[in-house]
């Protein structure tokens, strides 16, 4: 569907107001494409369920810490394991409001709702290789932050990642996998003169470099200006499975 159709052609600042409400509440919960499309049925229909107070009182800094805490429990080997039963399932069946969101590597050993120790309907999660910021990953973000109401966007990068280690190697790469290089060099060049490990200064270099450019959308700037909003990095240690905080 084009933006332009006059179905979805908000203002950003109107959308800011109405994501607080309708749309932060279930409005919108399956899908940019499919609920954002006026419905064919009449809209009166039953009210979505309220969500849970955690969910309603929680802010910035307490969506950091449960993630934190998370973290903790699966590198204690004492995790929990919450919201992954069947009546959960059914439960975000109708709905969801994620109250994290991660930009993470797409190493298949940084599995977000494990190391973090969540559930079904608890992060809103997008990954790619070298967790780089591309306008995609920024948009769908933008969508997690405005729309669902995550509290927080962690980018998670991680030990020892290839991408990372390729780029600062200069390796010759076919297809589009050079796009991912370009995107992190500007972080290996910033931290090639800094004493210690390069790969992993490099690694944690590029947390920085793509928290900077989520920070440059004015959707996400807004909201962090207004307190509904945290950008953090997490550097992933893949012999622990310990995250430390990145700044």
């Amino acid at each position: 569907m084009s933006i332009q159709d006059p179905q979805i052609n908000v203002s950003r600042r109107g959308l800011l107001k109405f994501g607080a409400g309708a749309i932060g509440t279930g409005v919108v919960t399956a899908g940019l494409g499919s609920n954002l499309v006026a419905p064919e049925k009449s809209v009166a229909q039953e009210p979505p369920a309220k969500p849970p107070a955690k969910e309603e009182e929680i802010t910035p800094d307490k969506a950091l810490q449960e993630l934190l805490d998370g973290n903790d429990r699966f590198s204690k080997s004492k995790r929990k394991n919450p919201h992954q039963s069947y009546s959960r399932l059914a439960e975000v069946a109708k709905g969801q409001k994620p109250f994290a969101s991660i930009l993470s590597c797409a190493d298949s050993r940084v599995p977000s709702e494990i190391v973090f120790d969540q559930g079904l309907g608890d992060l809103f999660v997008c990954r790619v290789a070298g967790n780089i910021a591309t306008p995609e990953e920024i948009g769908s973000l933008e969508f997690g932050s405005l729309v669902l109401g995550t509290k927080v966007i962690m980018v998670v990068g991680h030990e020892r990642c290839g991408a990372v280690d390729a780029t600062i190697k200069g390796a010759q790469v076919p297809g589009k996998i050079g796009s991912l290089i370009e995107a992190i060099k500007p972080a290996v060049q910033k931290s090639k003169d800094q004493p210690g490990d390069k790969l992993e200064n490099a690694c944690k270099a590029n947390i920085l470099l793509q928290i900077e450019k989520l920070k440059s959308s004015s959707v996400l700037s807004e909201l962090i200006d207004a307190g509904k909003l945290k950008i953090a990095g997490g550097y992933y240690d893949l012999d622990t499975g310990k995250v430390s905080l990145v700044s």
